[in-house]
């Protein structure tokens, strides 16, 4: 894995960490150094794993919720992270999901607003409350969670989910470009097929068995496949002349 030192005095914040992939790379940033804040949702209500609270306690996570679906949301997570960091080095905007699925003719206003809320709107709010205090950082980076289906399209019922994915995935291209000059990198991470509870949700076993036969590698992924991804693109030294890029990791999905 990564040098333990690698993200030493840097400060991380990551949205969507309390389960899933945002919780593994929460883990990943936490193991290299890095003082990580983890917004963890609504609330805290499920068992946090004990590496994240001993890490509270040592006082390198700062663990806050906040209702990204709800006006105001962000704002009041975004006020806790500047009362934490005055330099934010690391921003994983990995915070969103599903929601439900929806078939085109049934798809109500508010479900619309909730899904396009959480899964494009509070990117654009915490970034740009965020902006400031990564320009104050040296080499900062920005990593947005997107998804495959932001290319394909998705299965039935998701389509404005996967729409509300290739929304971040254009605003992450054009963040690059406006914000090379303030040396801020833009990139995204893809995930395929993960096998988390997104999937649990809103897939049923035959779905995802029929999916896991038709990739490559014939598995479905882990959030341990992803989460380094993450790291790579936050890191200068790793990835600081890359910009601007979507890293799909799907097992090869995207190739049949």
């Amino acid at each position: 894995m990564f040098h333990p030192k690698l993200f030493e005095n840097r400060n991380v914040v990551v949205t969507g960490g309390g389960r899933g992939i945002g919780l593994e790379v929460a883990r990943q940033f936490l193991d290299c150094g890095a003082r990580v804040l983890v917004h963890l949702g609504r609330g805290a209500e499920r068992d946090l794993p004990d590496f994240l609270l001993t890490a509270e306690e040592d006082r390198r996570a700062f663990l806050v919720t906040a209702d990204f679906s709800t006006p105001g949301g962000t704002s009041g997570f975004a006020e806790k992270v500047l009362a934490t960091f005055d330099r934010v080095h690391v921003l994983v905007n990995n915070a969103g999901t599903m929601v439900g699925r929806f078939p085109a003719d049934a798809l109500t206003d508010a479900q619309y607003e909730t899904i396009v809320r959480l899964n494009q709107t509070s990117v654009v709010e915490v970034t740009r409350a965020l902006l400031p205090a990564m320009r104050a950082a040296q080499e900062a980076a920005i990593v947005n969670t997107v998804s495959i289906s932001a290319l394909t399209g998705g299965s039935p019922g998701s389509a404005v989910y996967s729409a509300s994915k290739a929304f971040v995935a254009t605003y992450s291209k054009a963040l690059a470009r406006e914000l090379a000059p303030n040396g801020i990198r833009v990139n995204c991470v893809s995930p395929g097929t993960i096998e988390t509870d997104f999937h649990q949700r809103y897939s049923s076993p035959e779905k995802l068995e029929q999916t896991r036969k038709g990739i490559p590698l014939q598995r479905l992924g882990t959030s341990e496949d992803c989460a380094p991804a993450y790291l790579f693109l936050s890191a200068p030294s790793l990835s600081g002349y890359i910009t601007g890029q979507v890293l799909e990791i799907n097992g090869g999905q995207l190739i049949c």
